[in-house]
């Protein structure tokens, strides 16, 4: 296949084609997938990919169909590239350089370091703060559920399968809805536990129902992506509103403003759908990358919010 000249034949209509993205519906791209695997994936052939695969490529999942894949991909870039037509995506992704068993290298290693980030935070704030704090049970688990999913982010871009994505996309709903109920809590619930019990359910009661139509019914993008926009804007607004009547009072309060507004802000790098750079960096592996910072930002302003609901708690009960 890469010893001939092939024209390309660019396919139109796309919106009309059920699934799939332009370059894997490329006849090109898909009859070299399929010589490839009548070639090396059966039989003797399949032994010996076996054979000289590496350990941490086979304990990863990968392959002889996805190596064809692989290789079929770059075969179809270079002849985009070569008749100077624009990069295109395959099973709805750019295609990236493969570095060891990693998929997507700078989203996989950008997501290890956001985990690694609420790791450091974590333990930093239940050596500062004492469990005695009113806050401290919700902010443990918040960092818990933060850590979770940013494992499960690290996993899918190392390894992109079905189970990986919907763990991915699960758990990141699963820390929006938690940021809500440690809004919530830090808002109403310290004053009305039975309020914040009630909401807890119904925030519950809404993942489960979340996950139950993308695993039973159907995986919608477009749907999972409208209900994360939707509850984080609430999220969003709620902190927002609450931090701004209480920044005199509460001086830490700004590190919350500056969280919330940075994350509106750097959450438009995922419109810059870009051809990753170097075959490695794109918008999404640079929106990670930047998310950093603005964890540990939180998680500093969520020590400082318990130190100070302690030092209040320890207030009134001397005074009663």
């Amino acid at each position: 296949m890469a010893g001939r000249t092939v024209r390309l034949v660019l396919l139109v209509g796309a919106a009309a084609l059920a699934s799939g993205s332009q370059g894997d519906r490329e006849p090109v791209y898909r009859d070299c997938v399929l010589r490839c695997e009548e070639r090396n994936c059966s039989g003797a052939a399949l032994k010996h990919f076996r054979s000289r695969q590496p350990i941490y490529m086979s304990l990863a999942g990968w392959t002889c169909q996805d190596d064809c894949k692989y290789e079929c991909m770059w075969v179809t870039v270079g002849l985009y590239l070569q008749e100077g037509h624009k990069v295109p995506q395959f099973h709805g992704k750019w295609p990236f350089f493969r570095f060891l068993c990693f998929q997507e290298p700078a989203s996989a290693v950008a997501s290890f370091l956001n985990g690694l980030a609420s790791l450091v935070m974590l333990c930093r704030y239940r050596t500062s703060v004492p469990a005695s704090s009113p806050m401290y049970p919700t902010c443990v688990a918040f960092a818990w559920v933060s850590l979770n999913a940013w494992f499960w982010s690290t996993v899918f871009h190392t390894r992109d399968t079905d189970v990986t994505e919907k763990m991915d996309y699960f758990c990141a709903s699963t820390v929006i809805l938690h940021s809500v109920y440690l809004c919530c809590v830090r808002t109403v619930g310290l004053q009305r536990p039975a309020v914040a019990s009630a909401f807890r359910a119904l925030l519950l009661l809404m993942l489960t129902a979340h996950v139950s139509y993308l695993s039973l019914v159907r995986f919608d993008y477009g749907y999972n992506l409208a209900a994360n926009v939707a509850i984080g804007l609430v999220n969003a607004a709620w902190w927002l509103t609450w931090c701004l009547r209480n920044r005199q009072r509460l001086p830490h309060v700004r590190k919350c403003i500056v969280v919330v507004l940075l994350l509106q802000g750097l959450s438009l790098l995922e419109l810059l759908d870009f051809p990753p750079l170097f075959w490695v960096l794109d918008a999404h592996a640079v929106w990670h990358v930047s998310t950093i910072p603005v964890h540990v930002l939180f998680f500093s302003f969520l020590e400082d919010d318990s130190l100070y609901l302690l030092k209040e708690s320890e207030a009134k009960f001397k005074l009663d």
